[in-house]
């Protein structure tokens, strides 16, 4: 009787742990409770989620060709001169260069109580892995001489080879939409193209933080977010509508 009790006491303990460790599985997946919107990332952008966070690590290397690529490593594949509508381009000296970039979002963005400005440097991240920088080059200049250096796709690296878009990207949009989504900024909130429910929006059409708050495809319930428009200040206003999560790199 005694040896009975303890094989059944013994068996309800190991189902237990067995039990315990299952669930706690589920609970802690990095998938489980990651919205199925991220999963618009392109491969080599790693998405996770930590706590109440998104964590995206990409090596910010454009999915397209660039004349930014000569003389890299990657130049027999991805080099192409360039063949844009720009009748001012020049390139700059700058090459593409890996970067290790990290960038930790909310999870569920929420308006902010004081709005930052955005930093120089990555605001946000593209569905291709690559930078969004704001409407200003260095020094918080207008970008009235910098955008003559953007490639065919309207992209360009900096001094340290990190290559960033400041305007529309051209690849994305003529491969997926010019109403596609094309990335987050560091709030959270989603970035969309120049196009909605057939219309071409420009600055006018948002508010001062260039974007509003409607139905999207990936959020047919509403949400803010962000509209690309041919017109200044681009993708972001005066500054992040929620509140940031961090970048590093």
């Amino acid at each position: 009787m005694t040896s009975r009790f303890v094989y059944l006491l013994t068996a309800a303990a190991v189902l237990s742990i067995s039990c315990s460790k299952d669930s706690g599985s589920v609970s802690t997946s990095t998938t489980a409770s990651l919205p199925a919107v991220f999963k618009k990332f392109g491969s080599t952008v790693t998405v996770s989620v930590e706590g109440n966070y998104v964590v995206l690590k990409s090596n910010g290397l454009p999915d397209h060709k660039s004349p930014y690529y000569k003389g890299t490593q990657w130049a027999s594949t991805q080099y192409e001169a360039y063949n844009g509508t720009n009748p001012l381009w020049n390139q700059n000296p700058n090459t593409i260069a890996s970067q290790n970039l990290v960038f930790k979002i909310p999870l569920n963005p929420s308006i902010a109580s004081a709005h930052a400005e955005t930093p120089l440097g990555p605001m946000g991240i593209a569905v291709n892995g690559v930078a969004i920088f704001n409407q200003y080059a260095a020094g918080r200049a207008a970008l009235t001489d910098e955008v003559n250096s953007f490639d065919q796709y309207n992209g360009h690296p900096q001094q340290n080879g990190q290559y960033h878009y400041h305007v529309e990207p051209l690849y994305i949009t003529a491969n997926k939409g010019r109403d596609a989504l094309l990335g987050f900024l560091l709030d959270g909130f989603p970035v969309y193209g120049p196009l909605e429910n057939g219309k071409t929006l420009t600055s006018a059409d948002l508010d001062s933080y260039h974007g509003h708050t409607s139905a999207t495809a990936d959020y047919p319930n509403g949400i803010y977010h962000y509209h690309i428009t041919s017109d200044v200040p681009y993708i972001n206003g005066v500054g992040f509508y929620g509140t940031a999560g961090t970048v590093t790199n």
